[in-house]
């Protein structure tokens, strides 16, 4: 077991600490506080806006509709644009990373990324119902009249306007593409001095901007270039093309319920040999499950439906889970403890712990008892998350619940998590709780089990 768990250390360690993965998961924790200010904007639209329509309450909704507006307004600042922000966040963080300016790292990301996007926006309006003089009169003004399936629509494109689904969740991915090509041009000629130097009595800020000119324009001009090539031979817009080839492609692999059930355990199996699975695992879990909640975030606020929501699973269906109470659902444990244990120090230990689990602060019950190899807890530490995993993803597949699509703060209680996550779902939160009761239920034999083994050995 030492020689095992020195090995897996040392592999798990260089997957956590690896650099370019670490840029990745901060620039997703760095976009926390404006994800958590979209998806309240959203929430509070669900209560002020769709279940009082859905219950007919319309006079209600006309007197919150001022309220409802400005919501609408903090969601397209903040979910609306994740792409671009998520762009800055990561050629920051990846300056950082190769010790050059970061700032300048941040704004020559974002720029890369806009210059790779369709400049052009296309509406098309059906005009089903419309008389025929009208069309003629409307092609007669030079308007674009197309007609598919015998029904006529008009067509106006506009120069100069960016498409939501590319600055929202869809763009992710390109944005981590570009962000990282510019990234890499911008740092490699920094660092080979290929640069503006300007003598020593410029003041620094100055002296920084110079200095960022040729890099910054040679990383610009690297994603326009690819852009325009891509286009060129494949007729498809780079952020198109790398949505439909590899971003879903990439997602809807994590949509098996193989999948999340395999990351669920991987999370557990690196908390057990002391390391922080869901650091460890970050890059993966947020890279892919993170622009998944964003994606069915936009989806809601467009239709104010569940009914359509593209992604089954994501980041949010694992804390509202099988997280209760934080990795191992720690809550059912303690609960466990304080009925069944008859050992002195797992009870002071769960005393102390059980008013941050509340919370899924779990370290206190994780350390404290603890789980770091620890053969008589080893088995229900790494085998609940999974089959709770398992239940909720079976209930969200049969449409028994509606899948997680609002981000929610990690410590909010269990049941409670689920049920706004889900946005006011009250099966979602019954599901969740009904896993803390499996979680118990199995908890409690091996609580039982630990009370026949003596403290120390």
């Amino acid at each position: 077991m030492s020689n095992l768990s020195t090995k897996f250390m040392e592999i798990s360690g260089k997957i956590g600490s690896q650099r370019h993965l670490v840029a990745i998961r901060d620039s997703f924790v760095a976009m926390m506080p404006i994800t958590m200010a979209g998806a309240v904007a959203v929430l509070l639209n669900v209560f002020l806006r769709d279940i009082p329509t859905n219950m007919g309450m319309t006079g209600f909704v006309e007197a919150m509709q001022p309220i409802i507006n400005i919501n609408g307004y903090v969601y397209f600042g903040t979910i609306g644009i994740m792409a671009l922000v998520f762009s800055f966040a990561l050629g920051h963080n990846l300056a950082v990373m190769n010790k050059v300016n970061p700032l300048a790292g941040g704004l020559i990301s974002i720029a890369a990324f806009i210059a790779t996007l369709p400049q052009s926006l296309t509406i098309t309006t059906a005009l089903e119902g419309v008389d025929s003089s009208v069309v003629n009169a409307l092609k007669d003004l030079g308007l674009t009249i197309v007609s598919s399936d015998g029904v006529s629509s008009l067509e106006v494109s506009e120069w100069g306007a960016i498409a939501l689904k590319y600055a929202g969740a869809t763009g992710l991915f390109t944005a981590l593409i570009t962000g990282f090509i510019a990234s890499f041009v911008y740092a490699a000629l920094t660092k080979r001095n290929i640069t503006i130097k300007l003598p020593d009595s410029v003041p620094p800020a100055v002296n920084k901007a110079f200095v960022a000119i040729i890099p910054g324009a040679a990383a610009i001009y690297a994603t326009s270039i690819i852009a325009y090539l891509t286009f060129a031979l494949s007729g498809l817009a780079m952020s198109d093309l790398i949505s439909d080839y590899i971003q879903k492609p990439l997602m809807g692999l994590s949509q098996g319920l193989g999948s999340v059930v395999l990351l669920s355990f991987l999370v557990q199996l690196f908390w057990f040999f002391g390391l922080h699975g869901h650091n460890v695992l970050g890059p993966i879990l947020d890279g892919i499950y993170i622009p998944a909640l964003n994606e069915n975030t936009a989806v809601y606020e467009a239709t104010h439906s569940v009914a359509n929501l593209p992604w089954t699973w994501t980041r949010g269906s694992f804390d509202a889970f099988a997280q209760m109470g934080g990795s191992g659902v720690t809550l059912a444990l303690i609960i466990a403890i304080f009925i069944f244990s008859k050992r002195e120090e797992h009870k002071a230990v769960a005393k102390l712990s059980a008013p941050m689990g509340l919370f899924n602060i779990n370290e206190p019950i994780t350390f404290g008892i603890p789980m770091v190899l620890n053969p008589i807890f080893a088995i229900p530490w790494l085998i609940i998350p999974p089959i709770c995993v398992t239940i909720a993803y079976l209930a969200t597949a049969s449409g028994l619940i509606p899948p997680v699509f609002l981000a929610v703060p990690w410590i909010t209680p269990p049941g409670l998590y689920a049920y706004l996550a889900t946005g006011g779902n009250i099966m979602a939160a019954l599901v969740s709780l009904f896993n803390l009761f499996v979680a118990f239920l199995i908890w409690t034999p091996f609580v039982i089990s630990a009370n026949k083994v003596k403290a120390g050995e």
